[in-house]
C-alpha cells in the first residue's frame, strides 16, 4: 500500500462503501471477494478474505487496476 501510494483511510472507504465485483468462495484458507470503490476519481480494488471463525477480514492486496486489463469502469475483466 505505501508502496502504490494507498492510505489505511482510502481501504477502509473501499471495505465500507466499495461494491463487490467478484466473489470467490472456495478460496482457502477463507472465502474471498474483490471489491472496487473509487477514491476522488482514482478506481481502486481490494482483494479481502473473511475469517468467520474470527470474525475478522484480512486485507490480501491492494491496487490501482490498469486498463489494459480491466473494461472502462473497472468491474469486469478483457
Amino acid at each position: 500500500m505505501f508502496e502504490r501510494k494507498i492510505s489505511e483511510t482510502d481501504v477502509l472507504e473501499v471495505l465500507t462503501n466499495g461494491k463487490i465485483i467478484e466473489d470467490y468462495p472456495t478460496d482457502q484458507p477463507y472465502p474471498s471477494c474483490l471489491r472496487l470503490g473509487f477514491m476522488k476519481n482514482r478506481p481502486l480494488h481490494v482483494v479481502t478474505a473473511e475469517a468467520t471463525d474470527e470474525l475478522t477480514t484480512v486485507i490480501i492486496t491492494v491496487y490501482e487496476p490498469d486498463l489494459s486489463r480491466w473494461e472502462p469502469g473497472f468491474e469486469k475483466r478483457k
